[in-house]
Formats: C-alpha cells, structure tokens, sequence
C-alpha cells in the first residue's frame, strides 16, 4: 500500500520541518519577549515601536514576508545569510520570515501575562530601588511565563503547521516534499493522509507537554 514512499525522503522532510521549527521558535521567542518589554516601556519612541511592529506583521500574510525575504532581501538587497548556497539561504531566509511573523504573536501572548502580574509587585520592586529593567527581568516576566505557557504553545503550535510556508522559495520540508510526491505519482490521498499523520505526530505530544506545563506551573493568585 506505501509503495509510493520508496525513493522519497520523508524522514528528511520531516527533519527539516523540525529543524525550521526549533530555530524559529528559539529566535520567535527572543524577539518577541524583547518587543513585550518595549511595549510596556516608559520611553515613549519604544513603545510606539514595539507597537506598529506588531500591529503591522500580525496583519500582513506570512506567505507575503516569506516571499519578501527571498525575493526582496536575497535577489534585490543581495542578502546571503552568510552563504551563497541557494539551498542554506532559502532555509535561513524562511528562519528570518518566521520568526519576524511568530514574534509578533508571542509579544503578545507575555503582554497579556504581564497584564496579570499585580500592580503592587512591580511598585514594590520600584520601591526597593530596582529599575524599570529589573522589575521587568526579575519580577515580571518569570510570571508572565508561567501564565501564558498555553497561549505559547499555541504559537508553537501554530508555527510548526506555518513552516509549510517555506516551500514557496524552496525549503525541502514536508509540504515540499508532499507537493512533488502528488505531482509525480498516483496516490493523492494517501500521500495527504501520510503528511497529515506525520504533523500531527509533531504537534499533539507538544500540545499535551505544554499543557501540562501549563497547570503545573500556573502561578497560584
């Protein structure tokens, strides 16, 4: 019945997908938590960057800044991503398109759990003497993590199902590899259903660990 999957990589395929994934969620979450901390910032031109970023890449479709990072960054600013191997950019490229789309969303999922940090313990940290950064490292983002643990996995798991995005400028991951398996054989259905199993496999052990993290770690008010 999978005769068809002989002479294709699917392993691989898949391996790329997770590869795409971990390095945009590693870089997502870095820029995002930095975003998070300039929108709740007492400087005014930081706020009102951190701002317009989100609101602009979250109402912008990732296909649109996938495609902007290999046509306008690569072919028309000449960007290389410190390779001229068409295969290493396409895969950094897409890296930089995801996570520039996923640290959008993960901005604000921690605003929304700096929001449930009570007032009185970022006061009482002024208080004490720390500054506005210290407050923010020290007292207010380790509870935002613990509270926004399931909005993140969503992201995460959001992120995973985006990275198909990669196959418009080239990424051999699995919708790549999915896209030339139809053209080429006669299985259309199977071959849907194999890819479909395979993302799944991915996402649902994530959503479950997540979860679970989530009520494990949930910060008691």
């Amino acid at each position: 019945m999978f005769d068809f999957l002989e002479g294709y990589d699917v392993l691989g395929a898949f391996w790329m997908t997770v590869k795409l994934t971990a390095l945009s969620a590693v870089g997502s979450l870095i820029w995002g938590t930095l975003l998070a901390a300039m929108r709740v910032s007492p400087v005014p031109l930081m706020r009102g960057f951190g701002t317009a970023y989100v609101n602009f890449v979250r109402n912008i479709p990732l296909t649109v800044i996938i495609l902007f990072c290999s046509l306008g960054l690569a072919d028309v600013f000449g960007v290389t991503m410190g390779s001229e191997d068409f295969k290493i950019q396409g895969f950094r490229l897409a890296v930089l398109g995801l996570v520039a789309y996923t640290a959008a969303f993960v901005c604000e999922a921690l605003r929304s759990g700096m929001n449930t940090v009570p007032l009185g313990q970022a006061e009482a940290a002024r208080a004490i003497g720390l500054s506005f950064t210290q407050t923010l490292w020290l007292v207010v983002l380790p509870q935002a993590f613990r509270s926004v643990i399931g909005p993140l996995a969503n992201v995460l798991i959001a992120l995973t199902k985006n990275t198909t995005v990669a196959a418009a400028i080239g990424v051999a991951e699995a919708a790549y590899l999915m896209k030339t398996m139809i053209e080429n054989e006669a299985q259309t259905l199977l071959i849907g259903a194999v890819f479909a199993f395979g993302f799944v496999v991915l996402t649902l052990p994530t959503g479950l660990v997540l979860g679970w993290l989530s009520k494990r770690l949930a910060v008691k008010r």
